[in-house]
C-alpha cells in the first residue's frame, strides 16, 4: 500500500479538497458598529447584529448593553463575502438563552449599506413617530365621584368637541412591539396599560374603579397602588410617558423608545392637556461599517 501511495504521489493522482481558503478558513473581515441610546436588556435577552445576503439573514453576532448605555463589544468578524454582499444591517432583541437561529420579530434598527456604511433607524418598528402626537385628560371616572379621586385618572383621549374621540395619533406597530402607557409619580412608573390600538381600550386595568372606563387607553389609579405609594393620588405635576416596549417584555419599567412624553401641568384649566412628542431625545441611533 505504502508503494502504491508513492506512485499515486508521484504521477499526480493524490488531490486535497481544500483550497487555500478551506486549509485557513474563509476570509474574514470586521463590521464596526456604533450606536447610542441602547438600553441595559438585563439577563434575559441581548442584541444580535444580522447583515442581509440575497435576502437571508446571517448574524454578526451578540453583544449586551450595560447601564450606561455601553457596549459589551463594537466590533464583529463576518465572513468576508457575507459583508461585501450585504445589503442591509438589522439589529435584533433575542432571548437568552436564543434557540432560534432566525432573527426574532423584536427588531430594533436597520439600516441599508451605501458603500462601505449604514445609517440605522427605527424603521422597523414603525414610521413617522416624528409626528407622533397625543392628548389627554384628567379624571377618574371609573371611581366613585369622591372629592379625593378627581385628579386620580389619566385618559388618552380628546373630548374637546364635546364627545370623546382618539388622543393619540401613533403610528402601526410592527409584529413583536407593543405602546404602554406610563404616569411617573413619585419617581415610580405606573403603567396605565399595554396596546396596539390606540382607537381601543388597552390590554388591562389593574389599579381601575368598579365603574366602566373610556373606550381609549388609560387607567384610575384608585386601588391595588404599588409599594411606596398611595391611591387615590394627584397626578398634577407628574409625567405622563408612552413608551414602544418589546412583546415579550421582561422589565417592568418603560423601554428606551418614549415617542411621546410630558409633564403634566401643576394647574390644570380644564381638559384636554398635549404630551410632547419626544421622539429626538429617546430613539437610538447609529451606524455600522464594513
Amino acid at each position: 500500500m505504502k508503494k502504491l501511495f508513492v506512485m499515486l504521489a508521484a504521477v499526480g493522482l493524490i488531490f486535497t479538497s481544500c483550497s487555500d481558503d478551506d486549509e485557513n478558513g474563509p476570509s474574514i473581515s470586521n463590521l464596526t458598529v456604533s450606536i447610542g441610546g441602547l438600553e441595559d436588556l438585563g439577563g434575559d435577552f441581548a442584541y444580535e447584529g444580522w447583515v442581509i445576503v440575497d435576502g437571508s439573514p446571517v448574524s454578526t453576532g451578540t453583544f449586551t448593553v450595560d447601564g450606561s448605555g455601553n457596549l459589551s463589544a463594537t466590533t464583529f468578524e463576518v465572513e468576508s463575502s457575507n459583508l461585501e454582499s450585504a445589503t442591509m444591517f438589522v439589529l435584533s432583541i433575542e432571548p437568552v438563552p436564543d434557540t432560534d437561529p432566525a432573527p426574532a420579530a423584536t427588531k430594533i434598527l436597520a439600516g441599508a449599506f451605501d458603500g462601505s456604511s449604514a445609517s440605522l433607524a427605527t424603521s422597523t418598528i414603525g414610521t413617522a413617530f416624528d409626528n407622533a402626537t397625543g392628548k389627554y385628560i384628567i379624571a377618574a371616572p371609573t371611581g366613585t365621584g369622591a372629592a379625593n379621586e378627581e385628579f386620580s385618572g389619566i385618559w388618552f383621549l380628546d373630548n374637546s368637541s364635546g364627545s370623546a374621540v382618539a388622543g393619540l395619533d401613533l403610528p402601526e406597530l410592527s409584529e413583536g412591539w407593543k405602546y404602554e402607557g406610563w404616569v411617573v409619580i413619585a419617581g415610580t412608573p405606573v403603567t396605565t396599560g399595554t396596546f396596539t390600538d390606540p382607537l381601543v381600550a388597552d390590554e388591562a386595568a389593574p389599579f381601575s374603579g368598579a365603574n366602566g372606563g373610556p373606550s381609549y387607553p388609560g387607567e384610575d389609579f384608585l386601588n391595588n397602588a404599588p409599594a411606596g405609594l398611595t391611591f387615590p393620588t394627584d397626578l398634577r405635576g407628574t409625567t405622563a410617558v408612552i413608551s414602544i416596549e418589546p412583546d415579550p417584555d421582561n422589565s417592568t419599567a418603560p423601554f428606551t423608545l418614549k415617542p411621546l412624553a410630558g409633564a403634566i401641568p401643576s394647574t390644570l384649566s380644564g381638559n384636554p392637556y398635549s404630551i410632547d412628542n419626544n421622539v429626538l431625545a429617546s430613539f437610538p441611533t447609529g451606524t455600522v461599517s464594513r
